[in-house]
């Protein structure tokens, strides 16, 4: 008799949903439970919803060029400023409507793979087993050779500024809004309060962005965030640096933030963007052994195994690994692999491309100055403005640089940083370079399209090459 592995995943977004897929691909019996939706988070109220509302606020700052491009609306001339308008009730319509369908999309795929899906809480029994709350009010026990935990994130919040839903927002309520709030203030500027403040500023709102650090992204590239941080003040942002919020209460139909010095910002609407915290209470993780970081999230080795409970992997946001769907999704791919005795590459976050979604938008792989250990071998790196590129100009995009890192020596690639309109499309060939170790020269030397935006990275790695050679 063939053995036939029960694998019970918990979580249904990009972790869950693909370890689901792979698991049952490689012929075991997959139990999915979800309790919102399929996708989870990412999909229905974070990646998915958050990237089709930037969608509509990137063809808003489209318009910034519309002067110098010749190009009128209506018989007015822009002068750079936008006299155009949306409809915020319409978008967020949009945006959860393409959020549903995903879900359903991904159902769907499951469903023909011989996922079976469970609607339900799941938690973790002392024997590690699965039990599952189901929305009849009974308990359903599922038992499981191996579970996977991909329960995400949810949203940080602070006592004295508890999200309403309708003036203070945390970033799964803002959907929910039917008018474009005129005076919105941003709490914190990491990536989801810039792709936040940049998007509204372009629907329209007057943004106040409020941030503990000195500069926004204060985890990024410092050259990426000093060009995105000039271009929210130039639309008209006021950016408030070294300004941490200490409460944020309604009067009314406005909305006053307390900053910790004393000062208040005033506004409409608050968006608390103060970071995220690990979906792993009620899993039954300390009855069933499963060991979590001192920041709470699940502990795991880089096959996605956790390090205290044999037969248990994790996946996703929870464990704390990068906040990325495509690293979500990569951690459950190689829980199952590893599982189910196949062969696996342990995952390698050098070679983990990101991008965050402002305009323009910021795209970073590999080994840079923002992420570097301190133990690392020493960097060549070249950076080339975007104002140089033919393409750039020809489409007035005057905002940005490519930026790659090789390694002292070797000349290999082993990181880039670029900021553009469509940082993240572009960004692929360097990835492909880090992921291949190709040499500075062996990038330089590539075809590139003219005139195209892609060309300032074979110049930029011609570049490298030149200074390198100078230094010799």
């Amino acid at each position: 008799m063939v053995h036939v592995t029960r694998i019970v995943i918990i979580g249904g977004g990009p972790g869950g949903y693909e370890a689901a897929l792979v698991a049952s691909r490689l012929g075991a019996e997959v139990v999915l439970v979800e309790r919102e939706g399929v996708g989870g988070a990412s999909v229905l109220t974070d990646c998915v919803p958050s990237k089709t509302l930037i969608a509509t606020a990137d063809v808003m700052s489209s318009f910034e060029s519309a002067e110098e491009l010749g190009i009128r609306i209506g018989g007015v001339s822009f002068g750079g400023s936008c006299v155009t308008g949306v409809n915020l009730e319409k978008v967020n319509r949009r945006v959860k409507n393409l959020a549903s369908a995903q879900s359903v999309d991904i159902a769907e795929s499951l469903a023909k793979a011989g996922v079976q899906i469970v609607k339900g809480r799941g938690r973790l029994t002392p024997d590690r087993q699965v039990e599952v709350d189901l929305a009849d009010g009974t308990v359903a026990v599922y038992h499981a050779d191996v579970i996977l935990l991909a329960t995400g994130v949810r949203p940080r919040e602070v006592p004295e500024a508890m999200p309403d839903g309708e003036r203070i927002l945390n970033w799964k309520q803002v959907y929910n809004l039917k008018e474009l709030p005129p005076e919105l203030i941003v709490v914190g500027s990491g990536v989801t309060g810039a792709e936040f403040a940049g998007a509204y500023q372009a629907l329209g709102s007057a943004v106040t962005l409020v941030s503990s650090r000195d500069r926004v992204l204060p985890g990024e590239d410092a050259d990426a965030a000093e060009v995105l941080e000039s271009v929210f003040r130039r639309r008209g942002m006021r950016v408030l640096s070294r300004s941490r919020a200490a409460s944020a209460v309604r009067d009314g139909d406005r909305v006053i933030v307390t900053l910790e010095d004393g000062r208040t910002v005033e506004g409409s609407h608050v968006l608390m963007a103060v970071g995220s915290l690990p979906n792993t209470e009620d899993l039954g993780l300390k009855e069933a052994g499963v060991e979590l970081t001192k920041s709470g999230h699940i502990d795991v080795d880089r096959v996605s195994r956790s390090t205290s409970a044999p037969g248990v992997y994790a996946a996703g946001d929870v464990t704390g690994v990068l906040l990325l769907a495509s690293v979500a999704a990569m951690q459950g791919r190689i829980a199952m692999y590893h599982a189910l005795g196949e062969a696996v590459w342990p995952i390698n976050l050098k070679r983990v491309s990101s991008n965050i979604f402002t305009s323009p938008e910021v795209a970073t792989v590999g080994q840079t100055n923002a992420n570097a250990h301190h133990d690392s071998p020493g960097f060549n790196e070249y950076k080339l403005a975007l104002d140089s590129n033919p393409r750039a100009k020809m489409l007035d995009f005057r905002d940005g640089f490519v930026k790659l890192f090789s390694r002292k020596g070797s000349d290999t690639i082993v990181g880039g940083v670029i900021v553009a309109p469509r940082a993240s499309e572009l960004i692929h060939p360097i990835t492909m370079a880090v992921d291949l170790h190709l040499t500075v020269d062996q990038v330089a030397s590539v075809f590139t399209v003219y005139p195209s935006l892609s060309g300032s990275i074979a110049e930029a790695a011609r570049r490298l090459h030149a200074d390198v050679k100078d230094e010799d």
